[in-house]
């Protein structure tokens, strides 16, 4: 029976409320499709995103577009779902009831089953205020406002060095955090400047802007193993960039950032260009239910959960994804799609009062990462490999979960440009994606601030509009009036 018919027939089907729009939340939303149940996804973004390919955004090879199709559209032929915008601020584990929150507006939904797949965001160690001068990589905004600083910084560069100013500062780019981000971010920021953009200016050589990757760990790509990062360093050392490990960032600000090394020694270094590739901390939502199920939380935010990824003592919350901490699962998109899946799974067998599932077991498909074009290194069970033979699998594997038949082609047309050509075709950059962020920050309840509440609203709609339609009528009859008798073009003087 379909989803209409049994609301005509007045019964109420099994509450499904999935948190969150990424990975977790899209392929347990997906996996439910058949199931007997009626879904909402409530998500604080419009969008699904594929992380993974963030770092394209920033540097010019892909436009958000196609690394984050509209929820909606992924999901326009699945019948049993509603996708609402709002991001979760409240579980009522006892109520069973989602609170979300949106421009200072409120919604309540309840469930009868949770899927929590509300991710990780950016951690800086309890330095967050070093977001507003070295954003992270978890985000489209995010993505988009380093696009803005990274172009942004050659172009002031341009203008210093013209006026013969030292621009030292405008090509220094760092890079905080060795794991994959990292070394993808510092890779590409390297090929900008060596290669795409070195026919470009003319006051300044691209090719002179320096690319640095700090970690306070003793190597790149620590998941990787020792072999693996010791070649990564070697190949992001050809590229120029300056691989400094044991190095870590005690403050930053506007112009640059204090480093210190594992001998005691400290240094500034001159930027305005930070990425902040270190550290994930698990959603707050893991905090509401830990307070709540008396679940431990790791230093990093990730709740503790049962081996069937349920949340201790409410069998009826599964939590998956980044959010997690079980047998030392990493933060990556397979374990949050397998978990999504197991729990759709395990929702539908209940229904169907099938026996429970085992417990829930990982499948590791392998780990890889991008250097530059034609380097890449991949993980694969015992399998390691390195160069163009990694870079190929890498872009399948990627080109396989990017959402959409049109995002793949385009993704495949804009990789040929900038891979086998110089070129980058998403180097649009505005003033409005640097620093609209940190002006919303600024107020007080931020984007709420510029939205009138419904009531105030109206009250002034009620006055305005009679004196904007007489306006508005006004100006319809002298613009008729300009045509009927001719005066378009005429010179008042000219008139007859």
């Amino acid at each position: 029976m379909d989803t209409a018919s049994t609301q005509e027939a007045g019964t109420r089907r099994h509450q499904v409320v999935v948190v969150g729009s990424g990975f977790g939340g899209l392929f347990g939303t997906k996996a439910l499709r058949r199931a007997d149940v009626d879904i909402t996804m409530v998500a604080k973004t419009t969008h699904h995103l594929f992380q993974p390919l963030l770092y394209q955004v920033a540097t010019g090879i892909l436009s958000q577009g196609e690394i984050a199709p509209p929820t909606r559209e992924v999901l326009s032929g699945q019948d049993n779902v509603q996708v609402l915008l709002g991001e979760v601020t409240g579980i009522d584990l006892e109520r069973q009831v989602v609170t979300s929150h949106v421009l200072g507006r409120d919604s309540t939904i309840a469930y009868d089953s949770l899927i929590v797949a509300a991710g990780a965001g950016q951690s800086y160690f309890g330095n967050d205020q070093f977001a507003e001068y070295a954003p992270g990589m978890k985000s489209i905004d995010d993505a988009l406002e380093l696009r803005g600083r990274i172009f942004g910084a050659f172009e002031m560069a341009e203008l210093g060095a013209k006026r013969g100013d030292n621009v030292d500062h405008l090509l220094t780019f760092v890079v905080v955090g060795a794991g994959p981000t990292g070394v993808e971010m510092a890779g590409q920021i390297a090929e900008l400047a060596h290669r795409t953009l070195k026919r470009d200016f003319r006051a300044i050589n691209t090719r002179s802007a320096r690319v640095v990757l700090l970690d306070a760990a003793p190597q790149v790509l620590p998941p990787f193993g020792a072999k693996l990062g010791a070649w990564t360093s070697r190949e992001l050392e050809k590229l120029g960039v300056e691989v400094q490990l044991g190095a870590m960032v005690t403050d930053v600000d506007e112009r640059g950032l204090e480093v210190k090394y594992k001998d005691g020694r400290t240094e500034r270094i001159n930027t305005v260009t930070k990425i902040w590739a270190a550290g994930v901390q698990a959603s707050p939502l893991g905090r509401t239910l830990a307070e709540q199920s008396g679940a431990p939380l790791d230093r990093a935010g990730r709740i503790g959960v049962n081996p069937d990824l349920t949340l201790p003592g409410h069998p009826e919350v599964f939590v998956v994804g980044d959010m997690i901490a079980l047998d030392n699962l990493p933060g990556v998109a397979q374990v949050a799609i397998q978990g999504a899946k197991y729990a759709a799974k395990e929702i539908d067998g209940r229904l169907k009062g099938k026996p429970a599932q085992p417990p829930f077991k990982y499948r590791d498909k392998g780990s890889m990462a991008i250097i530059s074009r034609f380097r890449a290194v991949a993980m694969v069970g015992k399998l390691r490999l390195t160069g163009i033979i990694a870079w190929l699998m890498w872009l399948a594997v990627h080109l396989v979960y990017i959402t959409g038949f049109k995002n793949r082609v385009t993704a495949v047309l804009h990789w040929f440009v900038s891979f086998l050509g110089r070129g980058r075709s998403e180097r649009t950059t505005t003033e409005q994606q640097i620093f609209a962020r940190a002006a919303l920050g600024r107020l007080r309840r931020g984007a709420t601030d510029l939205v009138s509440a419904p009531g105030a609203y109206d009250a002034a709609r009620e006055l305005l509009d009679e004196s904007r339609r007489h306006e508005l009528e006004q100006q319809a009859i002298e613009e008729a009036r300009l045509s009927d008798a001719g005066e378009r073009g005429v010179k008042t003087g000219e008139r007859v």
